[in-house]
Parts: C-alpha cells; sequence; structure tokens
C-alpha cells in the first residue's frame, strides 16, 4: 500500500533528463525523492530535501522508479522493481528486442510505462492522429520534425511514435522529413492532405522540463495502479496533469 506520498527512485540522475528529475521533483504532488543512482558519478544535489545518492546495494525502500539511463543498466533497475514489487517508469532508449520484450513480462507483475516522449501534449497528439488516420484513410499522411543541431537520430523517436499511431489508425504509411536547426527543443507536426484540403497537427517544445514534468506526473499516477503495461495518455485523467 503506497502512502500519501510515493517513495520515488531515480535510476540516471547524472544524465540531463536525470538532473532535470531531481530538479522539479518537488513540484509534483504526492511524491517525495528518497534516493538517486547515477552510476560512478552521483550528482551533488544534497540540497533536495529527502534526497540521497546510493548504489545498487544501498537502496532504501522506494513505490516507483523513474529509469532515465543507458541500456547497460537498464536489466538491474527493473530487476529490483520486480523484486520490490514497485512500479516502474523509463524513458531509456536504445532498448533490445528482449529488453522491450522484458517490459511486457514484468507488466504481468508490477504497473510498467515506457515511453519515447513524456510530453503530455504530445501524448495527446498520438491519440488525435490516430482518431485523424482512421477518418481519413485515403489521405496523405506526411511527418516534419526538427530538433537541434546536435541531435544524431533521425527520424526522431517521437517522430516514429506518431507514425506508428498513424498506422494503427489505417491507411497508408507517412513520409518523414527531418530537419536540425540552431536549438530547437522539439517540433512535430503530422499532415493530412487531401483534394483541396489539409489538416496538420503540431506539437512544439520549447524547454526540456516538460518531459521531466511529464514523467514526475507519471510516476505518481503509476505508483497506484495495478500491475500492467500503461502508456502517458493513460495516466492524464489522474489529478493534476494540468499542472503540466
Amino acid at each position: 500500500m503506497v502512502s500519501e506520498e510515493a517513495h520515488l527512485l531515480i535510476h540516471g540522475a547524472s544524465g540531463r533528463m536525470g538532473q532535470a528529475l531531481v530538479r522539479l521533483c518537488g513540484e509534483q504532488p504526492g511524491l517525495r525523492l528518497v534516493a538517486a543512482m547515477a552510476g560512478r558519478q552521483a550528482p551533488k544535489i544534497e540540497s533536495v530535501p529527502g534526497f540521497s545518492a546510493v548504489q545498487m546495494d544501498e537502496l532504501p525502500a522506494f513505490d516507483v522508479a523513474i529509469d532515465f539511463s543507458l541500456p547497460e543498466g537498464f536489466d538491474a533497475i527493473l530487476d529490483r522493481c520486480l523484486a520490490q514489487g514497485t512500479a516502474f517508469v523509463s524513458g531509456t532508449t536504445g532498448l533490445d528486442a528482449r529488453q522491450r520484450a522484458r517490459l511486457d513480462e514484468a507488466a504481468a507483475r508490477i504497473p510498467v510505462l515506457w515511453a519515447a516522449n513524456f510530453s503530455l501534449g504530445v501524448a495527446v497528439l498520438e491519440d488525435l492522429v490516430r482518431r485523424a488516420a482512421a477518418a481519413l484513410p485515403a489521405w496523405q499522411r506526411d511527418i516534419v520534425e526538427s530538433h537541434h543541431v546536435h541531435k544524431k537520430d533521425a527520424p526522431s523517436g517521437t517522430a516514429l511514435a506518431l507514425g506508428r499511431a498513424v498506422e494503427e489508425g489505417g491507411g497508408p504509411a507517412p513520409h518523414y522529413a527531418s530537419l536540425r536547426a540552431g536549438d530547437i527543443v522539439g517540433e512535430h507536426l503530422v499532415q493530412f492532405t487531401g483534394l483541396g484540403e489539409r489538416i496538420e497537427l503540431a506539437h512544439r517544445a520549447t524547454s526540456r522540463d516538460i518531459f521531466a514534468r511529464g514523467a514526475l506526473r507519471c510516476a505518481a499516477a503509476l505508483a497506484r495502479k495495478a500491475a500492467g503495461r500503461y502508456r502517458v495518455i493513460d495516466l492524464l485523467d489522474e489529478g493534476g496533469a494540468d499542472r503540466c
């Protein structure tokens, strides 16, 4: 039974997302940070109330873990969540087929959420795209994504997720276009084109903090859920989503 405040573990706390999670966790009602793991180099963030930097064998009890690490560290933290029967939220990319299958297996025992993008707006966009594709199966579909010049993968993981939503709706697969310019945080445009008309569905991120806030929001909700596989949009009706 989770108490009024779910005890949170952040795994991968030295990375850009991990540091944002630690910095912003105090904004999220229903969560209390009790430990953070950062591999060999734990960040110096003792100013956060309740924070302690630990190794795997020193972990205190926790109710939910947020994992933004590397594929090499993914299995160990998932194993720990399974052993303790705690919720697992992950945005770690580059997982292989075996690790992706483990998420489905773990969902039979604990609540699990993996997402390529934790923006609440993108979660809603995926739903809208799926519905538009189902309603307009004969229209052409195009996805244009824009990111900063340092982003290497193209199309982005979010663009591919939107593409899967298009295909789930039915009709032809989308075409992709990728732009890399300046310091763009992330922009995604899904376009449906028919004869004489066009629909554009777009999301523009102006701060990377939205991803950390979304992950924290999901963790607070997931800690109180039954075992199963969840999506970000499944948790939007759990009060407090409008804070993000």
